[in-house]
This record gives C-alpha cells, structure tokens and sequence, in this order.
C-alpha cells in the first residue's frame, strides 16, 4: 500500500528480458541510464498531451524532485 510519504514509486511493467537488455547497451551509448530515458518520455507524452491542469501536476512534480534531490547529503531536522 502506497503512503502519502511515498514520494517516488517503483512501477512494474512487461518488457521481453532481451529488450531491456539492448535498451540498457543503447542509453549507455547515449550517456544515460533507462529511467532517465523513460522519464525523459513521459515528460514529453505529458507536455504534448497533457491538458493544463496535467502538465501543472507535471511541473509540481519537477519541483518536488528538484527539491529532494537538492537535500541528497541528508534530510532535514525533524520539526520537534
């Protein structure tokens, strides 16, 4: 079950095992990885498709990653 402090999820998905393999050889060339790749699509499907209120949701979404990555060396003291 997913909590509201589940910020980042793992999702499943069906991919033939020797697909994601090539697909690993191919973003590496790119000098990149599969889920910056996958994520990098999914933006794009968003802002082509995405009604506003979506690619609102999308730009709130950057703007909490950009902020928990900014805090990579640690978290935050806890509010007593």
């Amino acid at each position: 079950m997913e909590s509201e402090r589940d910020h980042t999820r793992l999702t499943a998905f069906r991919v033939p095992r020797r697909m994601w393999g090539v697909y690993d050889a191919v973003t590496r060339r790119l000098g990149t990885n599969r889920s910056a790749r996958l994520l990098d699509h999914i933006r794009a499907d968003i802002r082509q498709h995405g009604t506003p209120e979506e690619v609102a949701e999308l730009d709130a979404a950057e703007r909490e990653l950009s902020e928990r990555r900014a805090r990579k060396g640690g978290r935050p003291p806890r509010a007593s």
